[in-house]
């Protein structure tokens, strides 16, 4: 399974790394990812491969949203198929 996962925050040092690193401690596989700055604020979007997590996907968000939390950024998690149809007109 697929996901996008979002990461919003003031601009610090590290984010990208720090998001990075708890993904790959789940064994969870970039696919695509685009960042930017906007007027001190930093953004991140990514998409990534969810076959070899082992934790159901609920745990999942939430441990991701705590990671998250832990640096105050603001991470969601959504499945990709989800994310399609919401944005299918």
């Amino acid at each position: 399974m697929k996901a996008i996962v979002s990461v919003f925050a003031r601009d610090a040092k590290g984010i990208t790394a720090y998001i990075t690193a708890a993904l790959a401690e789940q064994n969870i596989n970039i696919l695509d990812i685009s960042q930017t700055l906007m007027q001190g604020y930093f953004t991140m979007i990514m998409l990534v491969d969810l076959a070899e997590c082992e934790m159901p996907f609920d745990r999942l968000s939430q441990h991701l949203r705590s990671v998250g939390e832990a640096r105050g950024l603001a991470v969601h998690v959504q499945r990709q198929d989800i994310f399609d149809a919401m944005h299918r007109i």
